[in-house]
């Protein structure tokens, strides 16, 4: 499954590498792609391991908050 999350507060290579590494640490994820100039997070990740709000906790437990989410 393909989220894209968007965060608020990302604004350098430090915040981009916090949260790719927070998210990759997840079982499951296999993709992390983090665009600093729009804010948005695209995860690709097994569903059937993983869940939306973990996604969202890993995001949120380096600082930023996450506005909303989108599935394909």
């Amino acid at each position: 499954m393909e989220k894209t999350l968007s965060v608020r507060g990302m604004t350098c290579g430090h915040c981009k590498a916090s949260v790719t590494e927070a998210l990759r640490k997840l079982p499951g994820v296999t993709s992390v792609d983090v665009d600093l100039a729009t804010g948005r997070v695209t995860v690709v990740f097994d569903d059937r391991r993983l869940a939306e709000l973990q996604l969202r906790e890993a995001v949120e437990a380096t600082g930023f908050d996450v506005e909303a989410a989108d599935s394909r």
